[in-house]
């Protein structure tokens, strides 16, 4: 069981899964949702993420991508992207995860749109787009 929080306490969840993937995503909507160089986020199967404290989430939806950002309306914390026409998988933010976990397959989508001010001084694949 992987288990996580928001910063603030009053949002938990336990994921029944393993984390598979683990995307670093450099577009600029992530970046600027995130506060940082690139948002890191793992696919999962909804179904099998369970929260306490749902009446502290709070969605967000872009309306051109018909995506929703979910957050803690307390302490602000990212918990999860959804896109509508993807209902059973939510996008996890990995950096809200307790339990330690291992995951060998990471990438970096969106690479050629990273922050100026940031060097990506890894081995793991880049795409230019999303992976496919």
């Amino acid at each position: 069981m992987i288990e996580g929080s928001c910063l603030c306490g009053k949002v938990s969840y336990e994921f029944d899964g393993e984390i598979e993937e683990i995307a670093m995503c450099h577009c600029s909507l992530c970046r600027q949702a995130q506060g940082g160089a690139f948002a890191t986020n793992s696919p999962v199967d909804a179904r099998k993420l369970s929260f306490t404290g749902e009446e502290f989430i709070t969605e967000f939806l872009e309306t051109e991508k018909n995506k929703f950002r979910a957050f803690c309306k307390i302490c602000g914390s990212p918990l999860y992207s959804r896109q509508a026409e993807l209902p059973d998988v939510r996008r996890l933010r990995v950096g809200t995860i307790k339990t330690p976990i291992k995951c060998e397959n990471k990438y970096h989508i969106f690479a050629t749109s990273k922050a100026s001010w940031y060097s990506i001084n890894d081995d793991y694949p880049q795409f230019e787009r999303g992976k496919k």
